[in-house]
């Protein structure tokens, strides 16, 4: 009998790409940004990054082992649990605070809900809600690049706090490199772009998330602030958004599949941190913007679903 043709029922395998090199792939668009935290924030940068990926891979092994799962900690996917946590949170934090967020991540927004692919928000954002919700003094304990470690405001801190004109006095430079107070991964725009566009050529993500998400903040900024295009500018490379639009609002398993859908979301993502930061009482929106959104997403999917040819109409 010849195989050169077997006809089987979905799905069916159309890439060489697994789990492990998805993965990682992400995890080395995360490099650049890695290394200039590490530069600027010095040993605070990486004790919390440490903590944060360590937790996460205790974790995953442990629930793994307790629920008598296959132990999948060499796909990369706790690293990068970890490692996006990690970026979220302030370099000044307390050791023990990344662990716990990693704890939190993978057994209760991955593990308990079945794993890698079932999460339905991001795991990473979702342990941030719950560390800032938390112990909101040491996830806003914001320092200045450098070995001093000075207390200091984020940009968008400063935007809330003094007003447009300080923040706009903020070097843009700054912004794009990262020699600002802030996340550990939030602070490098230019670098977190690099990275982006690395994934993009990689096909590990589509440039539709991120491009209507960053898009859509920078026409509102626009609007808002009176055709000020150092102010829209300001919005697009400052605090969350870029490590959100490439990194965290991407998710395979709490963002829509298809394109119209991504649209939608990407959009709706754009419009709910364009109105925390303007007119809610926290500086950033990317985090909860994205975890909304990420809620919402089944309904995206129930209405931007392309038709069943061959189904039977009840």
């Amino acid at each position: 009998m010849s195989t050169k043709l077997l006809i089987s029922s979905s799905p069916h395998l159309r890439a060489k790409e697994d789990i492990s090199t998805v993965m990682r792939d992400v995890v080395i668009a995360l490099l650049p940004a890695t290394i200039a935290s590490l530069y600027y924030f010095r040993m605070g940068a990486l004790k919390v990054i440490l903590s944060a990926v360590i937790g996460a891979v205790l974790s995953e092994f442990a629930m793994q082992k307790i629920l008598k799962k296959e132990v999948t900690i060499n796909d990369w996917s706790a690293v990068l649990t970890g490692l996006l946590l990690a970026f979220n949170i302030p370099a000044s934090a307390p050791i023990w605070l990344p662990f716990v967020g990693s704890v939190f991540a993978i057994v209760v927004v991955k593990q308990l809900f079945g794993g890698l692919g079932h999460n339905f928000m991001n795991p990473a954002l979702a342990a941030r809600a719950m560390l800032l919700a938390s112990w909101p003094v040491e996830m806003t304990k914001w320092v200045t690049p450098g070995a001093d470690a000075v207390t200091t405001a984020t940009p968008l801190g400063i935007l809330m706090e003094q007003g447009k004109d300080a923040a706009l006095n903020l070097n843009i430079m700054d912004l794009l490199i990262g020699n600002v107070g802030g996340c550990i991964g939030e602070t490098s725009a230019g670098l977190l772009i690099l990275g982006g566009l690395y994934l993009i050529y990689r096909k590990v993500i589509t440039y539709t998330i991120p491009a209507y998400y960053i898009g859509t903040v920078a026409v509102l900024t626009l609007l808002v602030g009176g055709f000020d295009f150092k102010y829209m500018i300001f919005h697009t490379v400052a605090g969350g958004l870029m490590i959100g639009a490439f990194f965290m609002a991407t998710d395979y398993a709490s963002s829509p599949v298809t394109q119209k859908g991504q649209i939608i979301y990407a959009i709706g993502c754009g419009l709910m941190t364009v109105a925390i930061r303007v007119w809610g009482g926290y500086p950033e929106g990317v985090s909860y913007s994205i975890l909304f959104m990420n809620v919402a997403t089944p309904l995206i999917e129930k209405y931007t679903s392309p038709r069943v040819f061959g189904e039977v109409s009840k």
